[in-house]
């Protein structure tokens, strides 16, 4: 049997499907292993290239097969879909990755390490309890208006004025909506404490303040994107971050007809919402400025007039591209936010 120079992992939660390819990308094995035996299967083997889709797991695996001496490249699922055949199993899933692996276009994601992965755990725990604080300000705010109490939108409104009119409420009904009261408040602490630990990581991390000297670029997207992206060398520029990000626009072209759409929405959406956000905060901001005839920096400049051509979405999401394009500058050059910068290219065209 010719010696395997590349398997594939289908990785899956407690049976995993192998497929190992020759030098001419013949498969020449297949195997069916438990947990415990793929690891006793790869400490046995002398290094190969090992490919998997970067699912959940994806990179615990990948550090583990690395510590073993093996090369691990992962590749987004989303371009490993096309390539299988016929129905879906993991035998075939396998074979698809193998063929996906071939192709010198598909650039495989990053590995991540511990310290990402936690970060990304705290987001996303973050924005569970998130929800789950609307939602119980949304019932308060919905039992209250029924019994004739409106009360405006806003958390601290909520919590400020609900207490108010329990005493006018029926004992049962009082009794529950004091006890949304009190998980509203528990849930606001529990977030700030997430808050808090993000906060004394990104103090110890310069390239995470780095990106937080980018205007409209705070404490979360900065951990965030840090955690997601890993490092900017994974981008050749600034576009290949903000398309990463589907922040660009979808393009449908055919012959000599070129049509540029609506932004593409790819990639990450919990980043791709937080950078939103804060351009419109630097948008909001700059119409401030410009209302008290205050001088504005020159991006603050672009997005207004930007906004007065286009409209407040398009010019929104157009500063939301650009600022992902400076975050990566200052990222992967390691320079300071200049507001006045003007690069090369412009000063030469």
């Amino acid at each position: 049997m010719n010696e395997s120079k590349t398997i594939a992992v289908d990785l899956a939660k407690d049976v995993f499907e192998l497929a190992a390819a020759d030098a001419k990308w013949r498969i020449v094995e297949r195997q069916r292993l438990t947990r415990a035996q793929l690891s006793r299967y790869f400490q046995n083997r002398t290094p190969v290239e090992v490919v998997m889709e970067s699912c959940g797991t994806a990179h615990y695996w990948a550090r583990t097969f690395e510590g073993m001496g093996h090369r691990v490249r992962l590749l987004p699922p989303q371009y490993v879909r096309p390539y299988r055949r016929r129905n879906k199993t993991d035998r075939s899933d396998a074979a698809a990755i193998l063929e996906a692996a071939r192709s010198p276009e598909i650039k495989p994601v990053a590995v991540k390490n511990v310290e990402q992965q936690t970060i990304q755990g705290l987001h996303r725990v973050r924005s569970q309890w998130m929800t789950t604080r609307t939602a119980r300000i949304n019932v308060i705010r919905g039992l209250l208006r029924e019994l004739g109490y409106p009360l405006p939108v806003g958390s601290h409104i909520v919590r400020r004025k609900a207490p108010e009119v329990l005493e006018q409420l029926p004992a049962p009904l009082r009794a529950a909506i004091d006890a949304l009261l009190d998980e509203v408040r528990s849930l606001e602490r529990r977030i700030q404490g997430i808050e808090d630990e993000l906060e004394q990581f990104a103090r110890r991390n310069a390239e995470i303040e780095k990106l937080r000297e980018v205007p409209g670029i705070g404490l979360l997207t900065a951990t965030a994107l840090w955690a997601a992206a890993g490092s900017a060398a994974v981008f050749k520029s600034g576009r290949h971050l903000a398309s990463w990000l589907g922040l660009t626009p979808r393009e449908y072209s055919s012959g000599e007809q070129r049509y540029l759409g609506r932004i593409s929405k790819r990639g990450d959406v919990y980043i791709r919402m937080l950078i939103t956000h804060g351009a419109r905060s630097v948008l909001a901001r700059a119409k401030q400025l410009m209302r008290a005839n205050r001088p504005l920096t020159r991006v603050q400049r672009w997005a207004v007039e930007l906004e007065q051509r286009s409209g407040h979405n398009k010019a929104t999401c157009a500063l939301a591209n650009k600022l992902a394009r400076i975050a990566w500058a200052l990222w992967r050059h390691n320079s300071n936010y200049d507001g006045a910068h003007v690069s090369q290219r412009a000063v030469t065209l």
